[in-house]
């Protein structure tokens, strides 16, 4: 059945070439139109896994708390401190250009000058509680005099290393982002937004005096965005080095020009096809394009050095053509769809933007089943090849391969034992050094950036300035209402807050408790021995109620209690490590009619995406290996086969994990997809090569004679792929994204690590399996001419 729809699919393809090429040549122009619409779009909400703990939690109080998506500016003084009427008035213009800007949650900007902000004092009336630059100052009236009360009051009111700098000479301005705009649901365009920053905020208030610093999310993401566009020359770098690698390989422009071409055309139709479903291209998604490019490449390589060998033994280019298209439509296939199955697999972890990047990466797989096994080997047939042509690829082929007999007797039983014994070997070293891989980020700032970049250069200079951490995470304890004078809600909260202090990473606790003690002292005329909480509820009560207007630390009835951890550093070990701790906690103290709740602020938001992605990495592989399995069982009805082609990949796979761990590159949202590509393009190589391995096994040869030649006709194409594919992916390793560097060099060991296992370990473990269980019965082809 299956040898009769591959003639009927051949006769037909081959029989109506011209409108085969029309069909695929207007659907080109018909998805280039749609491509060149497509747009970068960043989202904050789409990367949060919504069924999570944490993010429940989160979107429950977001109103009440702190935000996780919070863009931090810092104006700083480059000569003196920043209290002069130049530095304040500057502070306020920046306060009100930040109110002024599309999607910022006006209540939530916080400064000097914004009234959220206050300062406490005692008076013969009790606690009195007043803006730091209340109705009494005028930005027209900043007097030496003036500023000095307005230092006073910012010293008074714990706003020096949160909202002033612990040199005095930076202030900062905060607010919230809302993902979506209230009312008209319109989507914040995080990329503009970035480009408001630059020419709004910095641009304009910068100088030769004043510096300006931006963090946050909307930032970083710009940032990205930025980075990806100026790596535009190292994805050209390798598409020359590309070309010029298939053209050394054939000799020929024509044929170098086809498997690019085809290529090029798929990623079209990618990139079309996302616009008509309503996708933007995500920054941290920018690289999948150009990855799925390269298994486009590593296929037509395969398809080139087919045509090219039966070129060489005197065919013609349709014939030649025709021997391609049905000598790996199998092949061919069993791979795009093991590529394209792994890549749907990304769909099982709920987080939308890995559903993008999922959907993204599938698309573009599904294309080059079309544009490589389909379009190339039509277009082939065009082309019309000198008879000399012939004599010439035979002579380059034979002295390619020469070489490849001596790494061919590998698969020589007494060499073979041995090649698999190393290779158990070294699976259980890289499994060993793999365990304790990194999850989720490792580096300050954004580890998709350098770590010169702007971006973390500002990020380290105000994480050094101020008390409060860039990173926090907020445990939010729930109980009934009107519970604020509840001392054993606030004694919860308070012992909560010293137990976490102690954490390696946490450099400042606040909470209801710790500013509900400062008041208690400061009724007993600062007094250190009254820093506690009044055991008697109704001072305990009056404290509290004087919290009522400062945002992020409880609800107006204590429904509500926050208790924000800020963190030195956003690294995943050092948020694990807190979350153990308050996981530790709530187990060891149940206080009745409360819930300690985890959890909100960007590292809470960080926290779940880590588990979320840790803990569906096993059964996404588990997934992925299993489809390779069934998907080679039900193409050549051999258990022999999975194992063969599936060994060298588990061995490829941990050694790439070992890899990761080594080059401290953790596994996140961004590099998750580039592992589940590498397993794609790896079993690639084994596809083509147990393919060959098969035909000359029908034909009865043994198994040694047929690995032997598997290799003599696959071996230079698989090598001379990988090699290629590794020398364009190396160079992003100069690229000032991060993100873009750390997966060329993780990229480049994949390619080549699949390659080496592909050429060494599966002929060896064919041989012994054939030799330890000896076959039944001959081995049938899949109905593929012995080309």
């Amino acid at each position: 059945m299956l040898i009769r729809v591959i003639n009927i699919l051949e006769s037909w393809l081959f029989g109506h070439r011209a409108l085969v090429i029309s069909l695929f040549a207007l659907a080109t122009l018909v998805a280039g139109f749609f491509a060149v619409e497509l747009r970068m779009e960043a989202g904050f909400e789409k990367q949060l896994p919504q069924d999570h703990e944490y993010i429940k939690t989160f979107n429950e109080f977001r109103d009440q708390l702190f935000g996780a998506n919070r863009v931090t500016v810092v104006l700083h003084s480059r000569h003196g401190d920043i209290w002069n009427e130049n530095g304040l008035r500057r502070l306020l213009d920046v306060t009100e250009a930040i109110s002024a800007l599309p999607g910022v949650n006006r209540s939530s900007v916080t400064s000097l000058w914004t009234p959220n902000v206050f300062f406490t004092q005692v008076t013969e009336n009790g606690f009195e509680a007043q803006p730091v630059t209340g109705g009494d100052v005028a930005p027209n009236g900043l007097t030496d005099e003036v500023i000095a009360q307005i230092r006073d009051r910012a010293t008074r009111g714990g706003h020096i290393g949160t909202l002033v700098s612990n040199d005095q000479t930076s202030g900062a301005v905060t607010a919230d982002l809302f993902d979506q705009e209230p009312g008209s649901g319109q989507k914040l365009d995080y990329i503009a937004f970035n480009k408001l920053l630059e020419g709004e905020i910095r641009t304009k208030f910068e100088n030769d005096d004043y510096e300006v610093q931006i963090i946050g999310f909307a930032k970083q993401i710009g940032a990205i965005a930025d980075e990806g566009r100026a790596s535009t020359p190292f994805f050209i770098l390798a598409f020359v080095l590309t070309a010029l690698a298939v053209f050394w390989y054939c000799h020929s422009i024509k044929l170098t020009v086809l498997p690019l071409f085809c290529s090029l055309i798929s990623l079209v139709w990618q990139l079309g096809a996302l616009h008509l479903l309503g996708y933007g291209l995500d920054p941290l998604a920018v690289l999948v394009p150009f990855l799925v490019f390269a298994i486009g490449v590593s296929h037509g390589v395969q398809q080139i050095n087919f045509i090219v060998r039966e070129l060489a033994a005197g065919n013609t280019a349709m014939g030649a053509a025709r021997a391609s298209f049905t000598g790996l439509l199998i092949p061919g296939t069993l791979a795009l769809v093991t590529a394209l199955v792994s890549f749907i697999t990304l769909l099982m972890i709920p987080i939308p933007m890995i559903h993008e990047l999922a959907i993204t990466a599938s698309i573009g797989v599904l294309f080059k089943i079309l544009t490589n096994l389909v379009l190339l080997p039509v277009a082939a047939s065009f082309i019309n090849v000198p008879a000399e042509y012939a004599r010439r690829a035979m002579f380059h082929r034979e002295r390619r391969s020469g070489w490849l007999t001596g790494l061919s007797r590998l698969a020589e039983p007494q060499y073979a034992r041995w090649v698999v014994m190393i290779g158990v070997a070294v699976f259980c070293l890289a499994y060993w050094q793999s365990l304790g891989r990194h999850i989720g980020s490792l580096e300050r700032g954004a580890p998709e950036l350098r770590a010169d970049s702007r971006f973390n250069q500002d990020a380290l200079s105000i994480a050094s300035s101020f008390n409060v951490g860039l990173d926090w995470l907020t445990v939010v304890l729930v109980a009934p209402a009107n519970s604020c004078d509840s001392q054993g809600l606030l004694q919860l909260a308070d012992d909560m807050g010293w137990a976490i202090f102690q954490a390696p990473g946490v450099v400042a606790v606040e909470s209801a408790a710790t500013l509900g003690k400062e008041y208690s002292a400061a009724l007993n005329e600062a007094n250190p021995k009254m820093l506690s909480l009044p055991r008697d509820s109704r001072a305990l009560g009056g404290a509290i109620n004087n919290l009522q207007k400062l945002q992020g630390v409880r609800a107006r009835d204590c429904s509500v209690i926050a208790v924000n951890f800020y963190l030195q550093d956003h690294k995943a070990t050092t948020i694990q490590e807190v979350v153990e701790r308050v996981k530790a906690f709530r187990t060891n103290n149940i206080v009745a009619g409360v819930e300690i709740r985890l959890a909100s602020g960007n590292a809470g938001v960080q926290a779940a995406i880590n588990e979320v992605v840790e803990k569906s990495e096993t059964p996404m592989l588990l997934y992925v290996y299993g489809t390779i399995l069934l998907l080679v069982f039900l193409t050549y009805r051999d258990w022999r086969a999975m194992l063969v082609c599936c060994v060298p990949l588990t061995v490829a796979t941990w050694l790439g994990y070992w890899f990761m761990k080594d080059l401290d590159i953790g596994l996140t949202v961004a590099t998750l997809p580039v592992m589940v590509l590498a397993v794609g393009v790896g079993v690639d190589y084994a596809f083509y090569i147990y393919n060959r391995l098969q035909l000359h096994l029908s034909k009865g040869m043994t198994t040694t004679q047929a690995a032997k030649h598997a290799l003599l006709e696959t071996g230079v194409a698989t090598i001379f792929t990988a090699i290629t594919l590794s020398i364009g992916v190396a160079t992003w390793s100069f690229s000032q994204l991060k993100f873009q560097a750390d997966m060329g060099k993780l990229l480049a060991f994949m390619f080549m690590i699949n390659m080496v296992m592909a050429m060494t370990l599966l002929p060896a473990v064919a041989v012994m399996l054939d030799k330890w269980i000896p076959r039944r019965r001959p081995v049938r082809a899949l109905g593929i001419a012995a080309h």
